[in-house]
């Protein structure tokens, strides 16, 4: 099989959210995640998460393309999102900017910041 490799995007953000409920149902993020990964045609190798005393969340959807990870604070009204699929078999840089939009959405936030990275 012969691939010319051409770099992913890797979308990191902090959002600002106004809902603390969102930032502490794990369960509600897990499920709209899945919802999402399959609407994109993406594919789930596992997902790994914990919820923390202070009622935050990490969670890390490890995908075939690669990653999708969250750490919320719930004390601060924030999170932490990172988004990155590769393109090793298509150009998924489309969807990785309609994931992160995705994102924004569910947890009706402010961007605080946003970077994109090729990779």
């Amino acid at each position: 099989m012969n691939h010319n490799y051409s770099p992913g995007l890797h979308q990191l953000l902090t959002l600002k959210v106004g809902d603390v409920e969102l930032l502490t149902s794990l369960e509600s993020f897990i499920q709209y995640s899945k919802e999402l990964i399959l609407r994109e045609e993406l594919q789930i190798v596992g997902i790994s998460s914990h919820q923390f005393d202070t009622d935050g969340f990490t969670a890390a959807i490890c995908l075939m393309e690669s990653h999708i990870c969250i750490h919320t604070w719930p004390e601060f009204n924030q999170l932490t999102l990172d988004i990155y699929l590769c393109n090793y078999l298509k150009d998924n840089t489309e969807k990785v900017l309609k994931i992160g939009d995705a994102f924004k959405q569910y947890f009706k936030a402010d961007v605080l910041n946003e970077t994109l990275v090729n990779r």
